[in-house]
């Protein structure tokens, strides 16, 4: 493979536009050769140089290395699989596919085709994960006894892509971002022993489920993570204590809102204001401090940063499609504890 990695994009929604796109398209490492689109050439006119096809196969040809899948969720399974199946590297907007049983085949059919197979979970590299993973490595708060994490926003209207409202499995909150924050626990914690979850639709006129709050049991400690769309005051989005001290972090990573904005992804670009620092409140050697700390600075592109090591100097894939197993069989269990009123045990997950 040359040390270009050809790229061809399918679909040119907001996760592609905003999350993708922008980020290749600074990095000389890679070159976005082709774009899906099924009638329009939106990718056209903010990447001049692209080509633009209006039939997937179109994007499985022999000038492509890497195919990215930022189409519904309900098309991934069967997107990805054509892909491998010609022998392409995948990586796949979350959730990489449906059901757990899917994403399965999906690991077992590129581990048979020899090819990458990854799923975009940018979260992990937020400010606040970040921040949180490097406070736990250090023990900075001692042993942690309680993580606590959301996202709020207040957005009181159906959700404009409609495919997200149709009330399919599949489609909903838990499947947009509790994917996202289970994903995060998992790689900080590994698998809780139990859950139990609440899931509901605060407007009526939802087609899918809008609210969630799931509670992960551990044998040392417990995560909570939740997420609403009726918070026009937003709770700390996380929430850290453990035996020596806490930390609070108030506001989300700011990629995303720049990003929207139409801000660049380059140097400095995501540079986080004070007033968004978190609160460090422990004893270190004896010492009691409370003071504001800097997040580490988010970095999405640091996922794109593995995607092209692995593909050309043979690193290794830092999210995996086991991992995205784990976490759809998780949200399984989800749904079960959420219809059945129940704390599940996840000793035989």
């Amino acid at each position: 493979m040359s040390h270009v990695i050809n790229v061809g994009i399918a679909g040119f929604g907001m996760s592609a536009q905003t999350f993708h796109a922008p980020f290749l398209d600074l990095d000389p490492r890679f070159n976005i050769k082709k774009v899906f689109e099924r009638s329009s050439e939106k990718s056209k006119m903010s990447y001049p140089y692209v080509e633009v096809v209006h039939d997937f196969n179109d994007l499985l040809t022999e000038d492509i290395d890497l195919i990215i899948i930022t189409t519904p969720n309900q098309t991934h399974y069967a997107l990805a699989q054509k892909a491998i199946l010609v022998g392409k590297h995948v990586v796949v907007e979350k959730p990489l596919a449906i059901t757990s049983q899917q994403a399965i085949e999906l690991d077992k059919l590129a581990e048979a085709q020899d090819v990458v197979l990854s799923v975009y979970q940018n979260r992990r590299w937020d400010n606040g994960a970040l921040t949180v993973k490097k406070l736990i490595a250090e023990n900075t708060l001692g042993d942690i006894v309680e993580y606590e994490i959301r996202y709020e926003r207040y957005s009181p209207h159906k959700n404009k892509k409609a495919w997200k409202e149709t009330g399919e499995f599949g489609t909903g909150l838990v499947y947009d971002l509790g994917v996202h924050l289970l994903d995060e626990v998992v790689d900080l914690f590994g698998m809780p022993k139990a859950l139990y979850a609440d899931v509901t639709k605060q407007n009526p006129a939802s087609g899918s489920d809008d609210s969630f709050r799931i509670t992960l049991y551990y044998a040392d400690k417990k995560v909570t993570l939740s997420s609403t769309k009726y918070a026009r005051e937003t709770a700390p989005h996380i929430i850290l204590q453990g035996k020596l001290g806490s930390y609070i972090k108030p506001t989300l990573d700011n990629q995303e809102k720049l990003l929207l904005a139409g801000n660049k992804p380059e140097t400095g670009w995501n540079k986080e204001p004070e007033q968004d620092w978190g609160i460090l409140h422990t004893e270190i050697d004896g010492v009691v401090i409370r003071k504001k700390i800097a997040s580490i600075p988010g970095n999405y592109h640091a996922y794109y940063d593995n995607i092209y090591a692995v593909l050309t100097e043979d690193a290794a894939l830092l999210v995996t499609a086991k991992q995205a197993i784990t976490v759809l069989k998780l949200i399984e269990k989800v749904y079960e504890s959420a219809t059945l009123g129940q704390k599940i045990n996840l000793a035989h997950l």
